[in-house]
């Protein structure tokens, strides 16, 4: 789905988490960038999906990265949904999908037979220097901080 690659520069995105604090691509100079695009909040998929990423939260630090959840969710929702798990990362809530659509992972989906438009899920690692390492677009949401870490 998305057109980027390992080795492309990321995207120089810029967007607001549940709490209304921006967050940049620069911002992360020097430090790993995991972004995780989730199709929506509190959702089965999406809570093992970032569960998992705060399980192994201690692990990701340790290497030093930095995550950073995306959905089109309002703030409201995803402040919900980071209290409700407790989630030491932030979440965009990028309701213009202008970061979503940065990245390429937005387009047309299949679900129960019934065809629609919605976000891919889509994890970039980005190194220190801003250049995508890795873009998995198998997520195998119980065992994600595995894919990235391995």
């Amino acid at each position: 789905m998305t057109h980027l690659n390992s080795g492309d520069k990321a995207p120089n995105f810029s967007g607001f988490d549940q709490d209304g604090k921006q967050h940049t691509l620069e911002m992360y100079n020097g430090k790993k960038l995991v972004v995780f695009f989730y199709p929506k909040a509190n959702t089965p998929g999406c809570t093992a999906e970032a569960c998992d990423l705060r399980d192994n939260f201690e692990r990701f630090q340790a290497n030093n990265y930095a995550l950073l959840g995306v959905s089109a969710d309002s703030a409201k929702a995803q402040g919900k949904f980071k209290d409700k798990f407790e989630f030491p990362f932030p979440l965009l809530a990028d309701e213009d999908k202008s970061v979503i659509n940065a990245f390429g992972v937005w387009g047309p989906k299949k679900f129960m037979g019934r065809e629609f438009d919605g976000i891919h899920r889509t994890t970039f690692v980005i190194n220190e220097n801003g250049i995508i390492d890795e873009v998995i677009t198998n997520v195998k949401t119980k065992e994600h901080a595995n894919q990235i870490l391995k």
